[in-house]
């Protein structure tokens, strides 16, 4: 099995990512592992270095194959969410390391990836869903706020990420989300990063 680790902004990725990627393990790709930064930092690039050089030397013996940074865009555009990642953190790592690294974001935030599949989401929900135009989950302002909203009494928080996630179908999700579907792809295969058009 290929090993990747996934270095993401918080815990409802943690809770949720290695759920969506589980599917991965029939093409050979194990991708459970997902690293956040501590005491609920933000994903800077010294944080990111930190979490990567950890990650590699914890492991000497079987180091991962691939390192995904995941960002949330918020209301930046892809390019500039992981401007600052992409042109500093090779230069504060090995050469090695830098090679293993691939960027990937979330369209305006992981949240909007549950929208996608807007079948699993009404499940999770108990109906609570009404009407969303799934084939455009990257496009919904605020994807957070307004899963709260759906969620109404009952508390976000990363054990719901992780129980939304397991309702759904991540083929329908990469089907329908493009930022969804780059960051298959970066856990897949890496390549040069592609930013989709803006959606602001």
């Amino acid at each position: 099995m290929k090993q990747v680790v996934v270095i993401a902004s918080g815990a409802t990725e943690q809770q949720a990512l290695p759920v969506l990627l589980d599917h991965l393990g029939a093409e050979g790709i194990q991708a459970g592992e997902v690293r956040i930064p501590p005491h609920h930092r933000d994903l800077t690039v010294e944080v990111v270095q930190k979490l990567i050089r950890t990650v590699w030397y914890e492991r000497s013996d079987a180091r991962p194959a691939k390192i995904v940074v995941l960002v949330d865009t918020d209301l930046k555009t892809p390019e500039d969410a992981l401007a600052d990642l992409r042109s500093r953190l090779p230069d504060r790592l090995t050469e090695e390391m830098a090679r293993s690294v691939q960027y990937a974001y979330a369209q305006q935030h992981l949240e909007s990836w549950f929208f996608a599949d807007a079948e699993g989401l009404r499940t999770c929900l108990g109906g609570a869903l009404r009407k969303v135009d799934a084939s455009l989950p990257d496009e919904i302002e605020n994807p957070k706020r307004h899963l709260k909203r759906l969620l109404r009494s009952r508390l976000y928080t990363s054990r719901v990420s992780g129980e939304i996630a397991r309702e759904l179908d991540p083929k329908v999700v990469e089907e329908r989300s493009p930022s969804f579907r780059g960051f298959l792809q970066a856990v897949r295969n890496g390549g040069a990063f592609a930013a989709a058009p803006s959606t602001r």
